[in-house]
């Protein structure tokens, strides 16, 4: 089972950037979708940004513009920047990797993201 560390959450101030990093323990190039999803509290966990292995792109609308979904196959590393965050942005993010020829799904910690002040 391929295992997920995120990293880069914290607080900022609305306008400001971020950029979160998931680091696979598994080459990405044998995952076939590595996603970014969101959950606030009180709120169903929602998908923010995701990449097939292929390089396709897809958003939510509520960030598209904003987020931009990146990977790095050399290091493992697929990124989120996040620029102009909303206070609206402010949930716990979670890395998530699918492998459908084997049937797996599999999800980080997840890293804090408060946007605020």
């Amino acid at each position: 089972q391929v295992q997920l560390v995120e990293s880069g959450g914290g607080l900022v101030q609305p306008g400001r950037s971020l950029r979160l990093s998931c680091v696979a323990s598994r080459s990405i190039s044998s995952i076939n979708v590595m996603g970014w999803y969101r959950q606030a509290p009180g709120t169903q966990r929602e998908l923010v940004a995701s990449i097939t292995s292929r390089g396709t792109r897809n958003y939510a609308d509520s960030v598209k513009g904003r987020f931009t979904i990146s990977r790095d196959v050399a290091k493992n590393t697929v990124y989120l920047q996040m620029n102009s965050l909303k206070p609206e942005d402010t949930a716990v993010y979670y890395c998530n990797a699918k492998r459908l020829y084997i049937n797996e799904n599999v999800w980080g910690q997840g890293t804090q993201v408060t946007v605020s002040s």
